[in-house]
């Protein structure tokens, strides 16, 4: 496949990666001649892969990594991963936020990304149930001072989970109770047949409640996020308007997610843009 030749490096690896889940493993020398590179080149990237413990290496290639389903990794473990992915994924997504606007946003590394893009929409109303979030906000207004159109920050109470979002009875009652114009989720783990999910069941519950509070849904999630699936699911793919992920997510899979739903990747225009602008040349 010549056409992968001048892939960046984070394209070609969510390849690798996705060939390595797909079949159960892959060799080098397969992989050389699928993506039209080099041993060394193939080599550096499931370096990379493992690193971030996504793959297992082994002699002549690597076997995917099987966490458990109830595996939930913390925050600062989490925060460390895909840093140009979601930084691209948030600018993105905050485009979706207009000023005097109700918003949710989920616990997750990518949705305290997004919150940074936030700081200067006026007049937000932000429901969380992630300390992070929060804090971004709370910090922001403490170096600024209190402005007449700093955003309205609602933190609901909970148990404290390793990501640092707070779930169970008080955040879902909290949650239950308001409803809001767009949500920001954060997922462990996205794919067609378990649609979204974690490994945390009473994070499920909340996330449940926060989809169900929400007038659109809009899912924050890298390409690493594509084919994880946690111990329970909360939601079906139908019950998300959008997916906002970044150039990493495969070819195939991005048909498969546009027959379900408007997917948005960062830095791209959207099929509907890019007709329109090949018509204007």
């Amino acid at each position: 496949m010549s056409e992968n030749q001048n892939l960046l490096a984070e394209q070609r690896r969510a390849l690798i990666l996705d060939e390595v889940r797909r079949r159960g493993g892959a060799r080098v020398n397969e992989l050389t001649r699928r993506l039209g590179v080099s041993d060394m080149t193939v080599r550096r990237d499931l370096d990379a892969l493992a690193r971030q413990g996504m793959v297992e290496k082994v002699h002549g290639g690597a076997v995917p990594v099987f966490e458990a389903s109830t595996h939930e990794p913390g925050f600062e473990a989490k925060s460390g991963l895909e840093l140009s992915a979601k930084e691209d994924i948030a600018r993105a997504a905050a485009a979706f936020v207009a000023p005097g606007t109700a918003i949710a946003l989920s616990g997750g590394t990518t949705t305290y990304a997004l919150a940074h893009h936030l700081l200067d929409v006026a007049d937000l109303t932000v429901v969380t149930n992630s300390v992070r979030v929060a804090d971004v906000f709370h910090s922001a207004q403490q170096v600024s001072g209190l402005r007449a159109d700093s955003a309205t920050v609602v933190l609901t109470g909970g148990v404290r989970t390793p990501s640092d979002s707070l779930v169970g009875p008080v955040a879902d009652q909290a949650i239950g109770s308001l409803h809001f114009d767009v949500l920001f989720l954060g997922v462990h783990g996205i794919s067609a047949e378990a649609g979204l999910s974690t490994p945390n069941l009473a994070e499920a519950e909340t996330n449940r409640r926060l989809v169900q509070s929400a007038r659109r849904v809009v899912v924050v999630a890298d390409h690493t996020k594509w084919g994880t699936v946690g111990l329970s699911s909360f939601a079906k793919l139908d019950e998300v308007d959008t997916l906002v992920t970044d150039a990493g997510l495969p070819a195939a899979t991005r048909a498969e997610v546009s027959e379900q739903l408007r997917l948005v990747v960062a830095g791209e225009p959207e099929p509907a843009e890019a007709a329109a602008a090949a018509e204007d040349d």
